[in-house]
Protein backbone atom coordinates (compact mmCIF):
# COMPACT_ATOMS: atom_id res chain seq x y z
CA UNK A 1 0.00 0.00 0.00
CA UNK A 2 1.66 3.20 -0.78
CA UNK A 3 1.19 6.21 0.71
CA UNK A 4 1.95 10.49 0.35
CA UNK A 5 1.72 13.72 2.43
CA UNK A 6 -1.49 14.96 1.75
CA UNK A 7 -3.12 17.86 4.37
CA UNK A 8 -6.63 17.12 5.90
CA UNK A 9 -8.38 18.82 2.94
CA UNK A 10 -6.74 16.87 0.47
CA UNK A 11 -7.31 13.40 2.92
CA UNK A 12 -11.20 14.36 3.21
CA UNK A 13 -11.64 14.99 -0.97
CA UNK A 14 -10.03 11.52 -1.31
CA UNK A 15 -12.39 9.81 0.65
CA UNK A 16 -15.42 11.36 -0.81
CA UNK A 17 -14.12 10.56 -4.58
CA UNK A 18 -13.51 7.20 -3.40
CA UNK A 19 -16.76 6.72 -1.80
CA UNK A 20 -18.74 8.29 -4.43
CA UNK A 21 -16.86 5.93 -7.09
CA UNK A 22 -17.49 2.73 -5.78
CA UNK A 23 -21.12 3.46 -4.65
CA UNK A 24 -23.66 5.09 -6.73
CA UNK A 25 -25.64 5.76 -4.25
CA UNK A 26 -23.32 8.35 -2.23
CA UNK A 27 -23.92 12.33 -3.09
CA UNK A 28 -22.60 15.04 -1.20
CA UNK A 29 -24.99 18.03 -0.35
CA UNK A 30 -24.40 21.70 0.99
CA UNK A 31 -23.82 25.40 1.00
CA UNK A 32 -21.57 26.14 -2.21
CA UNK A 33 -20.14 22.46 -2.20
CA UNK A 34 -20.33 22.72 -5.99
CA UNK A 35 -19.54 25.69 -8.21
CA UNK A 36 -17.84 27.13 -4.81
CA UNK A 37 -15.80 24.17 -5.08
CA UNK A 38 -16.45 23.98 -0.63
CA UNK A 39 -15.73 26.75 1.94
CA UNK A 40 -12.78 24.59 2.95
CA UNK A 41 -12.08 23.47 -0.28
CA UNK A 42 -12.93 19.69 0.49
CA UNK A 43 -15.25 19.22 -2.36
CA UNK A 44 -12.85 20.92 -5.21
CA UNK A 45 -13.24 19.32 -8.36
CA UNK A 46 -16.07 17.25 -7.22
CA UNK A 47 -19.16 18.84 -9.17
CA UNK A 48 -17.06 18.18 -12.68
CA UNK A 49 -15.91 15.13 -11.83
CA UNK A 50 -19.56 13.32 -10.89
CA UNK A 51 -22.20 16.28 -11.93
CA UNK A 52 -24.98 18.81 -10.24
CA UNK A 53 -26.94 15.10 -9.71
CA UNK A 54 -24.40 13.70 -7.23
CA UNK A 55 -23.02 17.21 -5.98
CA UNK A 56 -25.99 19.64 -4.78
CA UNK A 57 -25.48 23.18 -3.63
CA UNK A 58 -28.36 24.11 -1.27
CA UNK A 59 -30.41 26.65 0.02
CA UNK A 60 -28.80 28.69 3.08
CA UNK A 61 -30.87 26.43 5.86
CA UNK A 62 -29.00 24.24 7.80
CA UNK A 63 -32.08 22.75 8.82
CA UNK A 64 -33.03 21.89 5.14
CA UNK A 65 -29.95 20.50 4.33
CA UNK A 66 -29.86 18.00 7.70
CA UNK A 67 -33.70 17.61 6.83
CA UNK A 68 -33.16 16.96 3.16
CA UNK A 69 -30.59 14.16 4.17
CA UNK A 70 -32.33 12.86 6.77
CA UNK A 71 -35.31 11.92 4.51
CA UNK A 72 -32.96 10.94 1.51
CA UNK A 73 -31.00 8.11 3.85
CA UNK A 74 -34.23 7.07 4.76
CA UNK A 75 -35.19 6.55 0.99
CA UNK A 76 -32.07 4.46 0.63
CA UNK A 77 -28.98 7.07 -0.32
CA UNK A 78 -26.02 7.73 1.18
CA UNK A 79 -25.48 11.30 1.98
CA UNK A 80 -22.61 13.38 3.00
CA UNK A 81 -24.03 16.71 4.15
CA UNK A 82 -21.94 19.53 4.65
CA UNK A 83 -22.65 22.17 7.29
CA UNK A 84 -19.98 25.17 6.66
CA UNK A 85 -18.98 25.62 10.64
CA UNK A 86 -20.21 23.24 13.34
CA UNK A 87 -22.17 26.66 15.16
CA UNK A 88 -24.80 26.35 12.12
CA UNK A 89 -25.23 22.74 13.34
CA UNK A 90 -27.29 24.22 16.22
CA UNK A 91 -30.05 25.32 13.53
CA UNK A 92 -30.15 21.63 12.90
CA UNK A 93 -29.99 20.05 16.17
CA UNK A 94 -33.87 19.28 15.23
CA UNK A 95 -33.26 17.16 12.33
CA UNK A 96 -29.87 15.53 13.83
CA UNK A 97 -30.44 14.88 17.10
CA UNK A 98 -34.58 14.26 17.13
CA UNK A 99 -34.47 12.74 13.68
CA UNK A 100 -31.14 10.84 12.69
CA UNK A 101 -30.05 9.83 15.84
CA UNK A 102 -33.60 8.10 16.69
CA UNK A 103 -35.49 7.05 13.62
CA UNK A 104 -33.74 3.79 13.39
CA UNK A 105 -35.41 3.15 17.19
CA UNK A 106 -38.43 5.23 16.54
CA UNK A 107 -39.12 2.92 13.83
CA UNK A 108 -38.59 -0.74 15.41
CA UNK A 109 -35.44 -0.97 12.71
CA UNK A 110 -37.65 -0.90 9.68
CA UNK A 111 -35.47 2.16 9.03
CA UNK A 112 -32.02 2.99 8.73
CA UNK A 113 -30.30 6.54 8.27
CA UNK A 114 -27.06 5.77 6.61
CA UNK A 115 -25.98 9.60 6.70
CA UNK A 116 -22.62 11.64 7.17
CA UNK A 117 -22.75 15.72 8.68
CA UNK A 118 -19.40 16.79 7.77
CA UNK A 119 -19.02 20.04 9.89
CA UNK A 120 -15.92 22.30 10.40
CA UNK A 121 -15.04 23.04 13.90
CA UNK A 122 -12.38 24.50 16.45
CA UNK A 123 -11.92 27.57 18.29
CA UNK A 124 -9.46 30.21 17.29
CA UNK A 125 -8.36 32.91 14.35
CA UNK A 126 -10.49 35.56 15.85
CA UNK A 127 -13.78 34.29 14.02
CA UNK A 128 -15.42 35.37 17.40
CA UNK A 129 -17.54 34.09 20.15
CA UNK A 130 -20.86 33.29 17.81
CA UNK A 131 -18.64 31.41 15.31
CA UNK A 132 -16.08 29.56 17.65
CA UNK A 133 -17.14 26.68 18.87
CA UNK A 134 -16.20 22.87 19.83
CA UNK A 135 -19.63 21.28 20.73
CA UNK A 136 -18.87 17.42 19.75
CA UNK A 137 -19.66 16.11 23.56
CA UNK A 138 -23.46 17.80 23.12
CA UNK A 139 -23.68 15.64 20.06
CA UNK A 140 -22.43 12.47 21.79
CA UNK A 141 -24.66 12.93 24.22
CA UNK A 142 -27.72 11.63 21.96
CA UNK A 143 -27.57 7.30 21.40
CA UNK A 144 -27.89 6.51 18.15
CA UNK A 145 -25.43 9.18 16.76
CA UNK A 146 -22.08 8.54 16.27
CA UNK A 147 -19.32 11.34 16.51
CA UNK A 148 -15.88 11.14 14.58
CA UNK A 149 -12.86 13.82 14.77
CA UNK A 150 -10.00 12.63 13.39
CA UNK A 151 -6.33 14.74 14.12
CA UNK A 152 -4.88 14.30 11.24
CA UNK A 153 -4.87 13.71 7.45
CA UNK A 154 -4.22 9.81 7.53
CA UNK A 155 -7.13 9.23 10.53
CA UNK A 156 -9.38 11.68 8.17
CA UNK A 157 -9.25 9.79 5.21
CA UNK A 158 -10.02 5.96 6.93
CA UNK A 159 -12.56 7.36 9.40
CA UNK A 160 -14.47 9.24 6.74
CA UNK A 161 -14.84 6.26 4.54
CA UNK A 162 -16.08 4.41 7.54
CA UNK A 163 -18.29 6.83 8.38
CA UNK A 164 -19.71 7.10 4.57
CA UNK A 165 -20.03 3.13 4.60
CA UNK A 166 -21.94 2.88 8.24
CA UNK A 167 -25.58 2.00 8.27
CA UNK A 168 -25.93 4.75 11.14
CA UNK A 169 -25.97 8.37 11.51
CA UNK A 170 -22.33 10.69 11.76
CA UNK A 171 -21.49 13.74 12.79
CA UNK A 172 -18.47 14.61 11.21
CA UNK A 173 -16.00 16.95 12.39
CA UNK A 174 -13.24 18.55 11.10
CA UNK A 175 -10.71 20.91 13.08
CA UNK A 176 -10.11 24.30 10.54
CA UNK A 177 -6.52 24.29 12.03
CA UNK A 178 -5.88 20.97 10.97
CA UNK A 179 -6.97 21.43 7.48
CA UNK A 180 -3.38 22.23 5.84
CA UNK A 181 -1.68 20.09 8.58
CA UNK A 182 0.05 17.12 5.76
CA UNK A 183 0.35 13.84 7.34
CA UNK A 184 1.00 10.22 5.49
CA UNK A 185 -2.28 9.47 3.37
CA UNK A 186 -2.68 5.75 2.00
CA UNK A 187 -3.69 5.63 -1.75
CA UNK A 188 -5.66 2.44 -1.09
CA UNK A 189 -9.63 2.67 -1.42
CA UNK A 190 -10.25 0.25 1.07
CA UNK A 191 -8.20 2.07 3.93
CA UNK A 192 -10.89 2.34 6.41
CA UNK A 193 -10.68 2.59 9.94
CA UNK A 194 -12.57 0.88 12.32
CA UNK A 195 -15.52 2.64 14.07
CA UNK A 196 -15.49 3.86 17.66
CA UNK A 197 -11.87 2.73 18.28
CA UNK A 198 -9.22 4.67 19.70
CA UNK A 199 -5.11 5.46 18.96
CA UNK A 200 -2.30 5.43 20.86
CA UNK A 201 -0.32 7.83 19.41
CA UNK A 202 2.39 7.84 21.76
CA UNK A 203 3.41 5.01 24.68
CA UNK A 204 4.63 6.19 27.65
CA UNK A 205 4.58 5.06 31.76
CA UNK A 206 4.44 8.08 34.02
CA UNK A 207 1.01 9.50 32.81
CA UNK A 208 -1.64 9.18 30.26
CA UNK A 209 -2.85 11.37 28.13
CA UNK A 210 -6.45 11.85 26.76
CA UNK A 211 -7.26 14.33 23.88
CA UNK A 212 -8.97 14.13 20.47
CA UNK A 213 -8.45 16.47 17.34
CA UNK A 214 -6.60 19.52 17.89
CA UNK A 215 -5.63 18.23 21.42
CA UNK A 216 -3.59 15.67 19.91
CA UNK A 217 -1.19 17.89 18.67
CA UNK A 218 -0.47 20.13 21.73
CA UNK A 219 -0.32 16.90 23.67
CA UNK A 220 2.29 15.01 21.71
CA UNK A 221 4.25 18.76 21.54
CA UNK A 222 3.93 18.36 25.36
CA UNK A 223 4.77 14.65 25.12
CA UNK A 224 8.09 15.63 23.87
CA UNK A 225 9.44 18.33 25.79
CA UNK A 226 8.58 16.64 29.04
CA UNK A 227 10.48 13.39 27.67
CA UNK A 228 13.33 15.67 27.85
CA UNK A 229 12.99 15.68 31.63
CA UNK A 230 12.73 11.99 31.78
CA UNK A 231 8.65 12.05 31.83
CA UNK A 232 7.15 9.59 29.45
CA UNK A 233 3.55 10.83 28.69
CA UNK A 234 0.96 8.18 27.04
CA UNK A 235 -0.69 10.04 24.39
CA UNK A 236 -4.55 8.55 23.60
CA UNK A 237 -6.51 9.95 20.62
CA UNK A 238 -9.96 8.79 21.13
CA UNK A 239 -10.68 9.64 17.66
CA UNK A 240 -14.59 9.02 18.54
CA UNK A 241 -16.55 10.61 21.04
CA UNK A 242 -19.27 8.01 20.10
CA UNK A 243 -19.12 5.15 20.45
CA UNK A 244 -16.17 5.88 23.16
CA UNK A 245 -13.47 3.11 23.69
CA UNK A 246 -13.13 3.78 27.33
CA UNK A 247 -11.37 0.33 27.49
CA UNK A 248 -8.17 1.87 25.41
CA UNK A 249 -8.45 4.57 28.37
CA UNK A 250 -8.52 2.38 31.21
CA UNK A 251 -6.28 0.03 29.72
CA UNK A 252 -3.78 3.16 29.78
CA UNK A 253 -4.66 4.38 33.16
CA UNK A 254 -3.94 1.16 34.93
CA UNK A 255 -0.51 1.14 33.56
CA UNK A 256 0.52 4.70 34.47
CA UNK A 257 -1.99 5.80 37.25
CA UNK A 258 -2.17 9.61 36.18
CA UNK A 259 -4.46 11.28 33.97
CA UNK A 260 -4.35 14.17 31.85
CA UNK A 261 -7.58 15.21 29.61
CA UNK A 262 -7.23 17.79 26.91
CA UNK A 263 -10.02 18.93 24.71
CA UNK A 264 -10.82 22.22 22.81
CA UNK A 265 -13.89 22.18 24.09
CA UNK A 266 -16.02 24.20 27.39
CA UNK A 267 -14.90 22.88 30.98
CA UNK A 268 -18.73 22.60 31.99
CA UNK A 269 -20.21 19.29 30.93
CA UNK A 270 -17.04 18.56 28.75
CA UNK A 271 -15.25 15.30 27.33
CA UNK A 272 -12.83 16.04 30.08
CA UNK A 273 -15.66 15.49 32.62
CA UNK A 274 -16.86 12.04 30.85
CA UNK A 275 -13.40 10.60 31.07
CA UNK A 276 -12.85 11.67 34.56
CA UNK A 277 -16.04 10.23 35.51
CA UNK A 278 -15.53 6.81 33.86
CA UNK A 279 -12.35 6.67 35.35
CA UNK A 280 -13.19 7.28 39.01
CA UNK A 281 -16.02 4.48 38.30
CA UNK A 282 -13.84 2.25 36.76
CA UNK A 283 -10.32 2.60 37.73
CA UNK A 284 -10.52 4.10 41.16
CA UNK A 285 -7.77 1.75 42.72
CA UNK A 286 -5.33 2.63 40.51
CA UNK A 287 -5.81 6.61 41.01
CA UNK A 288 -2.48 7.99 42.44
CA UNK A 289 -3.94 11.89 41.73
CA UNK A 290 -6.76 13.54 40.73
CA UNK A 291 -7.74 13.67 36.89
CA UNK A 292 -6.41 16.88 35.75
CA UNK A 293 -7.91 18.37 32.56
CA UNK A 294 -7.11 21.09 30.39
CA UNK A 295 -9.43 22.77 28.24
CA UNK A 296 -10.64 26.11 26.77
CA UNK A 297 -11.60 29.03 29.68
CA UNK A 298 -15.24 28.93 30.50
CA UNK A 299 -16.21 32.05 28.60
CA UNK A 300 -17.81 33.04 24.80
CA UNK A 301 -13.91 33.37 23.15
CA UNK A 302 -13.01 37.33 22.76
CA UNK A 303 -11.99 38.64 19.60
CA UNK A 304 -8.72 40.60 20.22
CA UNK A 305 -6.23 38.20 19.55
CA UNK A 306 -4.11 37.83 22.31
CA UNK A 307 -6.51 37.77 24.82
CA UNK A 308 -8.48 34.92 22.14
CA UNK A 309 -4.94 32.76 22.59
CA UNK A 310 -5.09 33.31 26.64
CA UNK A 311 -8.86 32.00 26.68
CA UNK A 312 -7.45 28.18 24.39
CA UNK A 313 -5.66 25.33 25.57
CA UNK A 314 -2.23 24.96 24.21
CA UNK A 315 0.97 23.06 24.73
CA UNK A 316 2.35 24.62 27.79
CA UNK A 317 -1.03 24.47 29.69
CA UNK A 318 -0.36 20.62 29.14
CA UNK A 319 2.98 20.58 30.27
CA UNK A 320 1.71 22.60 33.54
CA UNK A 321 -1.23 19.86 33.86
CA UNK A 322 1.39 16.89 33.62
CA UNK A 323 3.90 18.40 35.89
CA UNK A 324 1.16 19.00 38.60
CA UNK A 325 -0.71 15.69 38.31
CA UNK A 326 2.97 13.80 39.06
Amino acid sequence: MSERNQPMREALRMALREEMSRDERVFVMGLEVGQWQGTHRVTRGLLEEFGARRVRDTPISEMAIAGAAVGAAMAGLRPVAEIMTINFAFLALDAIVNHAAKIHYMFGGQFTVPLVIRAATGWGNQATATHSHTPEPIFAHFPGLFVGCPSNATDAKGMLKAAIRDENPVLFTEFIALYSKPAPVPDDPDFVLPIGKADIKRAGKDVTIVTFGRGVEWSLNAAEALAKDGVQCEVVDMRWLRPLDIATVIASFKKTNRCVVVEECLPMYSFGSEIAAQIQEKAFDYMDAPVKRVSAMDVPLPYAAEIELMALPNTQKVIDAVKEVL
